[in-house]
């Protein structure tokens, strides 16, 4: 880069410096505790209503809290230690403070069970991943440091039988393609440092811009989101989003751009050797005449970095065409190696109620124009739909029953455009023409279920503020595109059904989390295999199911 570029940048820190000072510290993924935290407490009428939650990492300037790791102010009547790890200087102008030291350990003992996990692998054994850092400002610079370390046992275990390393090699065989989900990603002591939620930022009022590797989440799902979510170790990217709402006499905005790299895992084989450019968005928009009603779209569109241009159309492609039509012969459009998906959400909050309600539809893929949308908008679609609600509220105590369905699977109009006119489209996170897939360093950036699944989710818990009591019951359908194409058998397909006790409970200055999970796998990978004297005695006979004990432990200690 020419010599005036490096003086323009440092003009312009210089000049952002002298401006009105701004919160920016956000709320790292990884503390899910507080972050569902504060979304019951938008529920109970305690938190901003025109805060989305459809763009997370939430930030300070939002939630309206000196201390976001400390909501219910209970740290000062703490007798743990005297120390105040909060230093302000420059008449209040800067800021340093220590971030909550955290530790997670996870623990399955048949195969591979977890996703919102962040950097976290799929490992069968124990599984620790360690956080600390410092979140340093000075007027409207801001500079988070917030690194992680895991480690995983990471046993073998008995996976897809036909020595794939990931079932969905056999996806689109005419292809030659595979998407970068390894079943086992190292060998045994896996062992990573990684930059974690660590960010450097520019801040003024409800602006912000930066260079980030924290984890994103897109979406109004809690459990599952189709574009971004924390199943994947964050990537780096430019950032250009807000950190509140933008109100105006029409109603309040929230938006984020953003361009990132995606790398492989380095563990599956055939991939090609270059890195993938991720550009993507998310708006949303409240109206004024319609409070808690939220209304906004994603979309990403990725790319080899070897196949980009130099213009701002090469680095800024969300803002192009919807629809093939528009940019060119549809052999043009599926003949250069790229991919894009896009999502409409709604999300309508009833405070008054203690409720809320939510849905998101999104496409894998364009369609070629209106009238093909308008005859076939289940083509490559995918949807969540969620509901959350608070019973019982008695003072401060409540219980809080929430369900979401996600479901990812191909349906019949899939199926038959990829037999009539052999595309290779419509699987969610898979595209022949990036073959890493929606993937960064072997994991999914979005729904972390698996490519062709469904999943519905109960939970009912007991709440009193940061503290937490639940079970959650869920079905998990695994990849039903593959059972469709290649397993066929009716009795084959592989359902998870599992029951979750889960606690969040707070002490002085810790954050403890639990949980312990039962799962019963049904035909686990797949495979069922009776003889015929098994299917003469009982036409349902179980044959392959197997039994898998998932298990987090979390403590976090704040200043």
């Amino acid at each position: 880069m020419n010599t005036k570029y490096y003086k323009l940048i440092f003009f312009l820190i210089l000049l952002f410096i002298g401006l009105e000072s701004s919160f920016a510290q956000s709320l790292s993924l990884n503390k899910q505790n507080l972050n569902d935290y504060y979304r019951r407490q938008q529920l109970l009428g305690n938190v901003d209503s025109t805060i989305s939650f459809v763009s997370r990492p939430l930030f300070s300037e939002a939630l309206k809290k000196d201390d976001i790791f400390d909501p219910e102010k209970t740290l000062k009547y703490s007798n743990l230690n005297n120390f105040d790890s909060n230093f302000a200087f420059q008449k209040q102008r800067g800021e340093f403070s220590l971030l909550p030291v955290s530790l997670l350990n996870q623990y399955n003992s048949h195969h591979p069970e977890g996703i919102n996990d962040g950097s976290m692998i799929h490992a069968r054994g124990a599984q620790l991943r360690a956080d600390l850092g410092f979140y340093f400002k000075y007027s409207l610079l801001s500079i988070t440091f917030n690194p992680e370390f895991v480690y995983a046992h990471n046993k073998a275990y008995d996976g897809f039988p036909s020595g794939y390393t990931t079932t969905l090699n056999m996806q689109f065989p005419n292809s030659k393609g595979t998407i970068d989900l390894p079943e086992r990603t190292g060998g045994f002591h896996y062992n990573k440092f990684f930059w974690g939620q660590s960010s450097i930022r520019l801040t003024y009022k409800p602006v912000s811009i930066g260079l980030s590797t924290e984890n994103i989440w897109w979406g109004p799902g809690y459990k599952n989101s189709l574009l971004l979510t924390n199943s994947a170790p964050g990537f780096v990217h430019l950032t250009l989003n807000t950190v509140r709402p933008i109100k105006t006499p029409i109603g309040s905005f929230e938006g984020q751009i953003i361009g990132g790299r995606l790398e492989e895992s380095g563990y599956t084989n055939g991939m090609p050797d270059d890195w993938r450019y991720l550009n993507a968005m998310v708006f949303s928009y409240q109206p004024r005449w319609v409070p808690g009603l939220f209304l906004g779209f994603t979309r990403s569109f990725m790319t080899y970095s070897e196949d980009m241009g130099s213009g701002v159309a090469d680095y800024l492609p969300v803002l192009s065409f919807l629809t093939k039509n528009t940019g060119g012969s549809n052999s043009d459009v599926d003949s250069q190696r790229q991919d894009q998906r896009i999502s409409f959400f709604a999300r309508w909050l009833f405070p008054e109620s203690y409720a809320e309600i939510y849905f998101e539809y999104g496409r894998e893929d364009h369609s070629w124009d209106m009238r093909d949308f308008l005859m076939e908008p289940s083509h490559s679609a995918a949807y969540i739909f969620g509901a959350h609600k608070i019973l019982g509220l008695k003072g401060d105590r409540y219980f809080l029953v929430r369900s979401e369905t996600t479901h990812m699977a191909a349906n019949q109009v899939n199926i038959n455009r990829r037999r009539t006119y052999k595309e290779t489209t419509g699987t969610w996170y898979y595209h022949s023409q990036l073959r890493q897939g929606y993937t960064h360093k072997g994991q999914l950036i979005g729904a972390g279920i698996a490519p062709g699944s469904n999943t519905q989710t109960i939970e009912i818990s007991w709440n009193r503020e940061l503290k937490q009591v639940g079970i959650e019951f869920e079905r998990y359908v695994h990849n039903n595109n593959f059972w469709h194409e290649y397993i066929k058998d009716f009795r084959a397909n592989w359902v998870d059904l599992s029951g979750t006790l889960f606690a969040n409970w707070d002490y002085k200055n810790f954050l403890l989390t639990g949980k312990i999970k039962f799962v019963n796998s049904i035909n686990y990978q797949w495979l069922y295999e009776p003889t015929w004297a098994e299917i003469q005695a009982n036409y349902w006979t179980h044959t392959n199911n197997t039994f898998n004990m998932h298990t987090q432990l979390g403590i976090t200690y704040r200043f």
